[in-house]
């Protein structure tokens, strides 16, 4: 069964689907397998690709108009490929830069590898580039990671807030930013500082 997935970035009526349809039905996809989303390529949140990608079966095929109708970036594009092609389900793109895709063929297969290559150098571009910059940091005295929510005001005003009786600890978690996790990480019930708490304050380094 061949099934057809379209996109256009915008829901005001601006941008419609007409040529895409019309490209589809011309391949060979029945109107009632066509799935259509309004919202950006970098959108995470797209409920018909979810739901086109759930119909495919084994043996199907996915024809998109161009490439960029269906992945959010490289990696994107690659996982929900490889996805389909562990599922038995083949790609056919009908026009642009990734109309020679077409996971049917050997040599539509041949020119997604290239793709998948790419995107496995991007990848460990990224990784020594991540590692570089936590390297450089730690030389200059820096660790890596989310900075601490609490600062050393909010642990002090915490642990005088905690010693009193009246303390609402959800008032005072809405006041500091924090979450009541974080909050009992650093102080005691009874405003006494713990590890975490000491730390921030400088108390022991």
């Amino acid at each position: 069964m061949l099934i057809g997935y379209m996109r256009v970035s915008k829901a005001d009526g601006s941008q419609t689907t007409d040529l895409q349809r019309g490209e589809l039905l011309a391949a060979g996809v029945d109107p009632t397998q066509l799935y259509e989303d309004k919202a950006s390529g970098k959108q995470e949140d797209r409920p018909q690709l979810a739901n086109c990608l759930k119909a495919l079966r084994s043996d199907d095929t996915l024809i998109v108009w161009k490439l960029d109708r269906l992945g959010r970036d490289l990696r994107h594009l690659v996982n929900i490929v490889h996805d389909l092609t562990d599922r038995g389900v083949g790609l056919n793109v009908l026009t642009g830069q990734g109309a020679a895709i077409d996971t049917t063929t050997a040599s539509g297969k041949l020119v997604f590898g290239i793709f998948a290559a790419l995107a496995e150098f991007e990848r460990e571009l990224i990784s020594e580039r991540t590692k570089a910059g936590l390297a450089s940091a730690r030389a200059r005295g820096r660790r890596g990671g989310r900075p601490y929510k609490m600062t050393p005001a909010k642990v002090r005003l915490a642990a005088a807030s905690m010693g009193q009786p009246g303390t609402k600890i959800g008032e005072l978690c809405k006041e500091l930013g924090v979450t009541r996790q974080t909050l009992y990480r650093h102080v005691s019930p009874t405003g006494e500082l713990r590890p975490d708490g000491q730390k921030v304050v400088g108390i022991g380094t």
